[in-house]
């Protein structure tokens, strides 16, 4: 079972701070072999939603505001650790990351852009593909979006 918090980037100490950078750098940079700037001055005004066992982070995502990544508020930066893939973590971090970015901004439609390996599972959430396969740092992306659905 998971800790879930989200906090605006002002509001997180430096465990926090270096806990975050560190598992993005373990599974972006090392993992996944890319060379790219992570800190894009995005962070400054997104929050953040960590997933703790324990004191281990091993559950993230950033979530961006409308007009900052895209006309939509965004959720990015999405990872779980090597140590919690396969126990549901991810789809937990997903739903809690939705919930989190309604409660803060209201509910509307929400673009993410997903590595195309995972749109089988982003779809299962709810997520729609909404454009043509882009390589971003040398990986296969896709544009998607969690509609608003009508009651």
């Amino acid at each position: 079972m998971l800790r879930w918090t989200c906090t605006f980037f002002p509001d997180l100490n430096v465990y926090e701070l270096y806990a975050i950078l560190r598992l993005r750098s373990e599974v972006f940079v090392v993992e996944q072999n890319c060379v790219f700037l992570d800190m894009d001055n995005k962070d400054l005004e997104s929050y953040h939603v960590c997933g703790w066992k324990d004191e281990e982070l091993v559950a993230y995502t950033r979530l961006v505001p409308a007009g900052l990544a895209y006309n939509e508020a965004s959720i990015g930066r999405v990872i779980t650790a090597l140590t919690a893939r396969g126990t549901g973590a991810g789809r937990e971090l997903m739903q809690v990351s939705i919930r989190e970015l309604h409660k803060l901004w209201g509910v509307q439609p929400i673009r993410i852009g997903a590595q195309l390996y995972l749109r089988k599972f982003y779809e299962s959430l709810g997520f729609r593909q909404t454009s043509e396969i882009y390589l971003e740092d040398g990986i296969e992306h896709i544009e998607m979006i969690f509609p608003i659905l009508e009651a």
